[in-house]
């Protein structure tokens, strides 16, 4: 029987074997844009009978126990979005065609050439090894250096090879380079195999990563995921995405930059929480530094790929354990939705549309949440995002940390609602919650909270914290960034808080509240009646007063946090000047501080 472009459908369902799809002789399914459900299994009796999933196609099945069988092949189509520098994670939706009714291993030579450019839906050819850096898009030739699987290990150094022929457990993933030549990078790859179905487990160890993913030919709903009782008591609820900078155009190791993007949702399914990924660059011993590249540099330090609650086809991902030697994590037919990538809900790990014009600078600190690729909350929950802005020399970097506000957060961890980081840095910002560093908090609100904020510095260094994506917040709600050790209260709405750090471990030195430590009253100190100009004509800095409020002191900042003016007051003016005829050109920061500890921070350039 010739398969026809338009695709002669021949479905033959059998009781035998409590078949529900059987499809035989030289048959095929063809399915375009559509869900294709089969409750119990699919049967492939032959190897020239074929299902094809196209243009987002996918196969869900329900919670029948038979399993699928045959030596026929599922075909299904995922891009890979990163180019022949970069890495993706992978989880098959497929593995190897045996005579059997289980699942089984997974090796990348079940991954083909799809033939896309030759206006043929159903056509493939074998892809092809290459032990070169670099393999080929057309034809589909697979460097297989780059092929690696990641089982219950904390070290970059325990990746296991995995090469073009060995088997993967189902379930497990496995890193494989993209083949574009482009700096984004896009290919097209078919995935042609048995369907993986039903339940689906892999070990995990305790406080150590497993690479695994999506290993059904349709999507699956991080919710379900997290929340399923079988994973509640075994991994973390952060799932781990890993980004890389395409633009670095090299395969060595000390070359990479990239980090950990991390996301979860709460159980019931109306509040999402993601975090961008701060990229570092690692060695072969695990060891890891800050990108240090300045804007408009070509590495960019912090990632702006975007994960969305329902995992496409073929998407791996890290996972945490969380309890002893015997752990597992499960997927099962449950966790399974017809979502078709949309660029909301359902992509493959890819970059967000938006620009970050739309995060806080200091002087435009007002605002809120906006369409950045980040999800609204719902109206029963509060949050928003405090940047830690890290800088050695020129170069900067940022962590971003996020607080989540709902009557169901507790003091103790909060499944859904909060996010571990991947690795703390020597100079690092996050929570602390039982000894582990986490990304995201979340609490009960109270305007009484203090909410403790770990800051390391390896070397001295100016520090920035800012704030963006304020939601479900009253406008005359404050939030402040207390400096304990300064005795300062700086209301982030506002404007952000400079300062020069000495290295250190500050445990209890930062904190985040709504009620600054004493009242200040508007004859005190009103920090938006101050105006800070520079003239550099007649080499002078003028603090405007007009409401004649109480300041102790004004002092100038270099870029690299170098204190250069100092000047203390005991008395009340209108106006405060400085010489700054003594001063080089360049950026500088000034803070005017009052007697009640509240201070205003802005930017001047000196140019002479």
């Amino acid at each position: 029987m010739k398969n026809s472009l338009i695709g002669l459908l021949l479905l033959f369902f059998s009781m035998v074997s409590s078949a529900q799809l059987s499809v035989r002789n030289d048959a095929y399914v063809f399915v375009k844009d559509q869900v294709l459900f089969v409750e119990d299994d699919v049967n492939l009796e032959e190897t020239t009978a074929k299902i094809y999933l196209r243009d987002d196609a996918q196969l869900i099945q329900g919670s029948g126990t038979t399993g699928n069988s045959g030596v026929g092949e599922l075909s299904v189509y995922q891009n890979g979005t990163v180019n022949q520098w970069a890495y993706n994670y992978w989880c098959s939706p497929v593995g190897d065609i045996l005579p059997s009714n289980i699942n089984n291993p997974f090796h990348v030579n079940l991954i083909d050439d799809s033939l896309i450019g030759d206006a043929d839906p159903i056509a493939s050819s074998n892809s092809t090894p290459t032990n070169a850096y670099e393999g080929t898009a057309d034809p589909l030739v697979i460097s297989t250096r780059w092929l690696y699987s990641f089982v219950a290990s904390d070290q970059y150094a325990e990746w296991i090879y995995l090469g073009f022929n060995n088997d993967l457990n189902p379930g497990l993933g496995f890193t494989m380079k993209g083949h574009g030549t482009a700096t984004t990078g896009n290919t097209i790859y078919d995935f042609r195999g048995k369907p993986n179905n039903g339940v689906i487990t892999n070990p995990v160890l305790d406080s150590q990563f497993t690479l695994i993913g999506n290993p059904y030919p349709s999507a699956i709903d991080a919710r379900d995921f997290i929340h399923d009782p079988a994973n509640v008591n075994e991994i973390d609820g952060t799932l781990f995405y890993w980004e890389q900078n395409g633009n670095v155009a090299s395969h060595v190791l000390q070359n990479y930059v990239g980090g950990y993007a991390t996301y979860t949702i709460d159980a019931t399914g109306t509040n999402e929480t993601f975090n961008y990924a701060l990229f570092f660059t690692y060695d072969a011993q695990d060891n890891s530094t800050p990108v240090l590249t300045p804007p408009p540099g070509p590495v960019q330090a912090e990632g702006s790929k975007v994960a969305g609650r329902y995992i496409p086809v073929g998407q791996g991902f890290m996972v945490e354990g969380i309890n002893g030697p015997n752990s597992e994590v499960t997927v099962n037919n449950s966790m399974r939705e017809f979502v078709k990538e949309n660029g909301t809900t359902s992509y493959f790990f890819r970059t967000a549309n938006y620009s970050s014009e739309n995060e806080s600078a200091s002087n435009n600190n007002q605002i809120e949440y906006q369409d950045n690729g980040l999800s609204l909350v719902p109206e029963d929950f509060k949050r928003f995002r405090i940047n830690v802005d890290f800088t050695v020399g020129e170069s900067q970097y940022t962590r971003q940390l996020v607080l989540n506000f709902h009557d169901s957060a507790t003091p103790d961890y909060d499944r859904g609602l909060e996010l571990k980081l991947a690795q703390v840095y020597n100079s690092d910002a996050y929570f602390d919650l039982q000894n582990k560093a986490y990304g995201c908090q979340a609490y009960a609100f109270d305007e009484a909270l203090t909410i403790p904020l770990i800051v390391n510095i390896e070397e001295q260094q100016p520090l920035r914290f800012r704030i963006f994506d304020i939601q479900n917040f009253e406008d005359t709600q404050a939030i402040y960034i207390h400096d304990i050790e300064n005795n300062l209260y700086v209301d982030l709405r506002t404007q952000d808080y400079d300062l020069n750090v000495e290295p250190g471990n500050y445990t209890d030195r930062f904190e985040i509240v709504f009620i600054p430590g004493q009242s200040l009253g508007v004859d005190d100190f009103d920090v938006s009646d101050l105006t800070i100009r520079q003239d550099n004509d007649i080499h002078q800095l003028s603090v405007l007063n007009p409401n004649g409020l109480d300041v102790k002191t004004i002092e100038v900042f270099d870029v690299a946090g170098k204190r250069m003016l100092n000047q203390l007051y005991d008395s009340v003016s209108n106006r405060y000047q400085l010489s700054t005829v003594n001063l080089s050109d360049g950026v500088y920061i000034v803070n005017v501080t009052s007697k009640a500890n509240a201070v205003k921070s802005e930017k001047i350039i000196i140019k002479h």
